[in-house]
């Protein structure tokens, strides 16, 4: 553990080890997955270290540990368990691991002082952004572990690695809105290293956009009849583009909606339900003809076909 974290800028405080294991610039959309094999070697490092701790925990004077050694070595344990759940809950890494905390708890509660990393408990069944959502930013200072609470760039850049990795994971179901949430994020990012916002306001912004990422239907700019997240989906990647007139022209549509990205959005989203047959996806013919029925509508646009053929795949909806 000493060794791995030596790398981890002076005066290794919790901006330092978040730096080092998640990222030292939020707006950098590499970072967090760049850093990943960091991550892995410390939660690895970690757990075996809390295991050798408890096979030896209850036995430390029998062999040859002084009092002052064991509540040292224990303080330290602590101390890089601590690290630890940090560094899992500013990179969104603690969503992937419920599954194995029970048996770290165990041991923490038999053999550690761990009262700090309780707190994470609130976040068992939803993720920090989940949470923000839904009880704003109280959230922030209540629930997150004191090492976060006491540095408020660091908590800044926890949350700011949560929405980062969400938006990044939510990508693919719609490359063109979760874009817009990204540029939108950098510029959060941006005021706040230039503290152009007051703390207070800067939390309600992040609020307010975990919001939009979470909910891309709370967006008022959708037709009535986009009204489902595949429509939605396929509407926001075909509004603006560059084709849209010369579709409109080939199919003669605009005299039925001027919307022509509207009208499109829709037709497919019907044109792929009645044309997907059961475990579609993997299957090369049966991918092939949605594949085709999404020509179908779209024309001779091979570069926007494969584009929304992509986003289909990525819907539950289908």
């Amino acid at each position: 553990m000493r060794a791995l974290c030596e790398p981890v800028e002076p005066p290794k405080d919790t901006r330092a080890y978040l730096h080092y294991f998640c990222a030292a610039d939020t707006a950098d959309k590499e970072a967090l997955k760049d850093n990943e094999p960091k991550r892995i070697a410390l939660y690895k490092a970690v757990a075996a270290l809390l295991r050798a701790f408890a096979n030896l925990a209850n036995e430390m004077p029998e062999a040859g540990y002084s009092e002052a050694d064991i509540e040292r070595i224990r303080e330290e344990v602590n101390h890089y368990e601590q690290v630890r759940e940090e560094v899992k809950l500013a990179s969104a890494d603690y969503l992937d691991m419920k599954v194995y905390e029970p048996a770290m708890r165990h041991l923490l509660d038999t053999y550690i002082q761990a009262d700090e990393s309780r707190v994470l408990s609130a976040f068992d069944e939803l993720g920090l952004v989940d949470l923000i959502v839904q009880q704003g930013p109280e959230v922030v200072e209540k629930k997150l572990p004191e090492g976060l609470r006491a540095d408020r760039d660091a908590m800044a850049e926890t949350i700011e690695n949560n929405l980062r990795k969400l938006i990044i994971d939510e990508q693919p179901v719609n490359p063109k809105y979760y874009e817009r949430m990204s540029e939108l994020l950098d510029a959060l990012i941006e005021e706040r290293r230039q503290q152009a916002l007051a703390y207070e306001e800067y939390l309600q912004r992040l609020v307010e956009l975990s919001k939009k990422v979470k909910n891309p239907a709370g967006a008022s700019h959708y037709p009535p009849s986009i009204n489902g997240p595949a429509r939605r989906a396929l509407y926001d990647n075909l509004k603006d583009r560059s084709e849209l007139e010369a579709i409109a022209a080939e199919t003669q549509m605009v005299a039925d909606n001027p919307d022509v990205a509207e009208h499109l959005a829709w037709a497919i989203d019907e044109v792929v339900r009645n044309t997907k047959k059961a475990d579609w996806r993997g299957n090369r013919f049966k991918e092939r003809e949605v594949r085709n029925a999404i020509a179908e509508v779209i024309g001779p646009h091979t570069e926007l076909v494969d584009l929304l053929f992509e986003i289909v795949k990525n819907q539950d909806d289908y």
